[in-house]
């Protein structure tokens, strides 16, 4: 089972703090299309579940991962949809952190995320990171594809 730590940034000033202070641990920048799919009956959604289909647009090596998601906390039902991302990569702490800027046509959303075999673990480390740090943050409450689909930002 894959276990994410989700947090949200509330705006683009506590995103560029907390890039600027991971700089020092960055490992690479990826440019992701993330393309959620179901069938025309929503044969995938009505089970609770999402084909995503995210394409890494790296010049020398473009790449396509097709990751299948069931029983997310997702609304009802999609056909197609496009979403834009992109995403640094931060070895921290024994740990690995992915910062991403999530661009929707209503607006972006700055989010971290840590999978972790010990989220209890890493949930307090980040906590006192970003406490120490004075970077505001809360926890994310919907995923990138139900914001999409609610049509704006969570409320912070």
């Amino acid at each position: 089972m894959e276990v994410e730590l989700k947090f949200r940034l509330p705006n683009k000033s506590s995103y560029q703090k907390l890039l600027s202070i991971l700089s020092q641990f960055h490992i690479t920048t990826l440019y992701q299309r993330n393309e959620f799919v179901d069938g025309s009956a929503y044969e995938l959604s009505s089970q609770r579940a999402v084909l995503l289909l995210r394409m890494y647009e790296q010049p020398r090596t473009p790449q396509c991962v097709v990751c299948l998601k069931s029983k997310p906390v997702l609304a009802d039902g999609v056909s197609s949809i496009e979403m834009e991302n992109v995403r640094k990569v931060y070895n921290w702490n024994g740990v690995i952190l992915e910062v991403d800027e999530a661009k929707f046509e209503f607006g972006e959303m700055y989010e971290l995320e840590c999978e972790t075999s010990e989220p209890e673990k890493v949930k307090k480390m980040i906590e006192e990171f970003f406490t120490e740090n004075g970077i505001e943050y809360s926890y994310s409450v919907m995923s990138k594809f139900a914001v999409f689909r609610a049509g704006k930002l969570p409320l912070s």
